[in-house]
């Protein structure tokens, strides 16, 4: 019986090990680089990337694939900055963590301390609304509200109006109940940063964060970031061809908003720096000699503040048993691993980061080829298949190809309306009963106009907004946007008076994929 005990020890302690070295499993750079390799290729409209990983305090990966740009022919290296999109607010959770630990705030502070014309939907909300609530996606306003403000990129909206726009809409769920994601508040937090230092967020950014970690080719603005030749250009695709994105520089010239909800642009080198304090604690150096911030505010970042409904497929071979949001971090379980992730989104770029800190594991894909963006988590689950030897029987190539195909299907709903709408030359309206401004009390005026004898859309303070309109259906019309980066054609539906003329707009996406910054729905035109 004894040693039937000391045998059970033994073996547990052999299988203990073993399991211990497949979690822990080291890949190669040159094995990781196959991976990429065969995921990128698999697919026919990918611009450019950028991988990095690291693991066990070290950077193990960090290269450049594909062209910075399909009109200079550069190659992508480790060192080519991309928009990071969301992945921003993990910089903007940190500024603040360290404002708190300077003992200049603290996180249970309500907002109009700091920001006193700050104003919500109503006024408990708003006098109870703190520091934390601009973090965690549980305002009880709805998803991406308002963000037709900085949607599509290059508006005259300023921070004046992003402070007095919360009051304009009705929640969808009380407050601090429900997950629903925003960006304005991050834009909040970003101006609440600056009144608090006495810097811009920018400036607190790069003086505190990106100068000391030594990111070099990582820029807190778009502005800054074109001063610099290693920068990627944003592509879209139409689903036949590729086209680099350009922003009017009129609208580029001077920055109305911070970039606190998603205004960096980072090189995966740098981003492999930007892992390594997150999985060390907050610590850095050669070293580790240095700290910027705290394992206790680490852990303030990381704690689940909003749970989210889990949605798992059954057949899902990864099982997950919570899921929700910290503190610009979406925090969850896989496979029994904590898991620390976010992604990002901007016309014709993405990028996707995440951190197994129990493994000393992190990996960033960034991208600038719209349509490609799904690469982004596969690339990381076929990387992640690796470490943690977890055997699913996915094949992941053959996935990328399915959703490529998927894509090439394009959107047969909306395609139906263009069809039914190209039918509809025949029909008649009387253009003057709809032409005049409109304004909404949010997101300003717009003008329905003639022009070459066509109704036109036009905004006042989101001038890319500006779009031709046809008759679809009674008193509903599409516009299609001269504005084409991101599918974000709209309906207009008019409310008419007894003589037929137009006294109010509705609107809403025509495509069911249409991005939900483009929240038309929450517009209320009303003819002045």
């Amino acid at each position: 019986m004894k040693y039937n005990k000391q045998l059970k020890r033994i073996l547990f302690a052999f299988v203990t090990l073993i399991v211990t070295m497949n979690i822990h499993a080291q890949v190669s750079a040159h094995h990781i680089d196959s991976i990429v390799k065969k995921a990128i290729h698999t697919i026919d409209h990918t611009v450019g990337f950028a991988i990095g990983v690291v693991k066990d305090g070290k950077v193990v990966h960090a290269k450049g694939y594909g062209l910075q740009s399909i009109e200079t022919n550069e190659q992508v290296t480790a060192n080519t900055s991309f928009g990071i999109a969301s992945n921003t607010k993990a910089f903007t959770a940190t500024a603040l963590t360290l404002l708190v630990e300077q003992g200049k705030i603290t996180w249970e502070d309500k907002v109009i301390k700091y920001i006193p014309e700050f104003k919500m939907y109503n006024d408990y909300v708003t006098n109870n609304f703190n520091i934390q609530d601009l973090l965690t996606h549980r305002s009880g306003l709805g998803l991406g509200a308002g963000d037709l403000m900085i949607f599509p990129a290059g508006s005259n909206f300023d921070i004046n109006d992003v402070l007095s726009v919360f009051q304009h809409f009705e929640p969808v769920s009380p407050f601090r109940t429900k997950f629903d994601y925003d960006n304005l508040l991050y834009i909040v937090a970003g101006e609440l940063i600056a009144r608090v230092s006495g810097q811009s967020w920018e400036s607190f950014v790069n003086e505190h964060m990106l100068q000391p970690l030594d990111m070099k080719n990582t820029h807190s603005s778009f502005i800054e970031a074109t001063k610099n030749t290693m920068v990627a250009d944003a592509h879209s695709f139409d689903g036949k061809s590729l086209a680099v994105i350009r922003v009017p520089k009129v609208n580029t010239d001077k920055q109305l908003l911070n970039g606190a909800a998603g205004g960096i642009w980072a090189s995966a080198a740098d981003m492999c720096k930007w892992m390594l304090v997150q999985l060390n604690k907050g610590k850095y150096g050669t070293n580790l000699e240095h700290q910027l911030f705290s394992e206790v505010q680490q852990q303030e970042m990381w704690k689940m503040h909003t749970p989210m409904n889990l949605q798992q497929d059954p057949r899902s071979p990864f099982k997950v048993n919570f899921s929700g949001y910290g503190l610009g971090w979406f925090v969850s379980d896989f496979n029994g691993h904590f898991k620390v992730e976010h992604s990002g989104l901007i016309a014709g770029m993405s990028s996707e980061v995440l951190l197994f800190p129990k493994l000393d594991l992190g990996i960033v894909v960034l991208n600038n080829s719209e349509g490609a963006g799904f690469l982004n988590g596969l690339i990381g689950y076929m990387l992640l298949d690796e470490y943690l030897k977890l055997e699913t029987g996915i094949n992941w190539l053959e996935m990328a190809k399915g959703m490529q195909q998927q894509q090439k299907m394009g959107d047969p709903e909306t395609e139906k309306v263009w069809n039914e709408i190209s039918k509809n030359k025949s029909s008649k309206y009387v253009a003057k009963n709809y032409v005049g401004i409109y304004e909404d009390p949010w997101f300003g005026k717009v003008e329905i106009l003639k022009k070459d004898g066509d109704l036109w859309f036009k905004s006042y303070k989101s001038p890319r907004l500006n779009g031709k309109m046809y008759l679809y259906k009674e008193n509903k019309f599409a516009i299609k946007w001269e504005y084409r980066d991101m599918n974000a054609d709209a309906f207009a539906i008019f409310s008419l008076d007894r003589n037929g003329k137009a006294q109010g707009i509705k609107m809403k996406g025509i495509s069911r994929f249409i991005d939900f910054s483009f929240d038309f729905q929450d517009l209320n035109l009303k003819r002045i």
